[in-house]
């Protein structure tokens, strides 16, 4: 069977009889060519079944108008939102966004970058995964000039544009909200304190229980992936001490909710025997019983900013030097019933 070849414009031009730099015009819409012209010739693509030939184009322009944008998992609520921000901005500004996600996993992510690299993406946006702990794929774009935008997990070591949350404050609120319900043995199940946001989080826990006049218990605070597993066998842990914990900040609503599911099957009452809270405002938080308290991310507006800030660098690639910036997003303590005690 022979294999049918791409119709190219030459064919197009074959079809109207014209010459196929009249084609080209119309297809790339020349104010030259005529509307109805050009009508007439994007009719006659259609039928022929043209595409155009995009690759060549950017490698004649070296400009992709593409993006990408890698996260760690696109089924959190909090990425799916960044996403969502990203292609708000990017749309308008007529850019595509390639979708990777890491898995929270090195080597993907290395693979992934670098493929996106390969592919000339004129930008990239990244949230780094809890492997990761050294940077070449990432230090690639930067001695490349391609723009780098960091958002939540990023990358001190990299001078780039970076977006995050105020996670050292909103670790504190939750913290200080459970002092005020009356708890006094609180618990920190910690990320992984190679990512910054983690570190912060704890930091957070710790001061508001310093200025509180409490101490820091290293006993109760336990460090892991934050995965349900990892939540079940740190309640387990946790449960086990000879003076067990009142009151359990989570660093993020995957593991509450396991802590809280565990705690239930064990007829520990939530929140008059364990006060319980996440962070992130995942969906479920509020529709489980009894619903989580938490901390609200703006993942929508964080990841528009992400996209304006990388367009503005593409767009004025070269014509002006800026210093990159360090942006706080503000966050916000959702209280609910597996922390009110009063």
């Amino acid at each position: 069977m022979n294999k049918k070849t791409e119709p190219t414009i030459h064919d197009i031009a074959r079809e109207l009889n014209i010459s196929a730099s009249t084609v080209s015009r119309a297809l790339n819409n020349n104010p030259r060519i005529s509307q109805k012209t050009r009508d007439k010739i994007k009719a006659a693509a259609d039928k022929l079944g043209y595409r155009p030939n995009t690759i060549a184009s950017n490698l004649r322009n070296q400009k992709s108008n593409t993006i990408g944008i890698v996260v760690p998992m696109i089924n959190r609520h909090f990425f799916s939102s960044v996403i969502s921000g990203v292609e708000d901005v990017a749309f308008k500004a007529g850019y595509n966004v390639i979708i990777s996600q890491s898995n929270d996993n090195f080597s993907k992510e290395s693979t992934i970058v670098h493929s996106l690299f390969s592919n000339r993406v004129d930008g990239l946006i990244i949230s780094i995964g809890m492997q990761t702990q050294t940077f070449a794929h990432l230090e690639l774009f930067i001695r490349k000039h391609i723009p780098l935008v960091f958002f939540d997990r990023v990358v001190d070591e990299i001078d780039a544009d970076k977006i995050v949350v105020d996670d050292f404050g909103g670790a504190f609120q939750v913290t200080q909200h459970l002092i005020d319900q009356g708890c006094r043995r609180i618990a920190h199940i910690a990320g992984p304190q190679n990512l910054k946001i983690y570190t912060e989080r704890k930091r957070g826990y710790q001061q508001a229980l310093s200025k509180n006049g409490l101490s820091v218990d290293q006993t109760l605070i336990l460090y892991n992936n934050l995965t349900a597993e990892d939540g079940q066998k740190a309640i387990r842990q946790l449960l086990s001490l000879p003076n067990p914990p009142d009151a359990i900040f989570c660093a993020n609503d995957t593991t509450a909710l396991s802590v809280m599911i565990f705690l239930r099957d064990k007829g520990i009452k939530v929140p008059e025997d364990v006060a319980l809270c996440g962070f992130s405002n995942e969906p479920f938080s509020e529709f489980v019983s009894p619903s989580i308290s938490t901390i609200k991310q703006p993942g929508f507006e964080m990841g528009q900013k992400a996209a304006e800030l990388l367009i503005d660098q593409i767009e004025k690639k070269g014509k002006t030097e800026r210093k990159h910036q360090t942006f706080v997003m503000p966050t916000e303590l959702i209280v609910r019933q597996s922390s009110s005690r009063k």
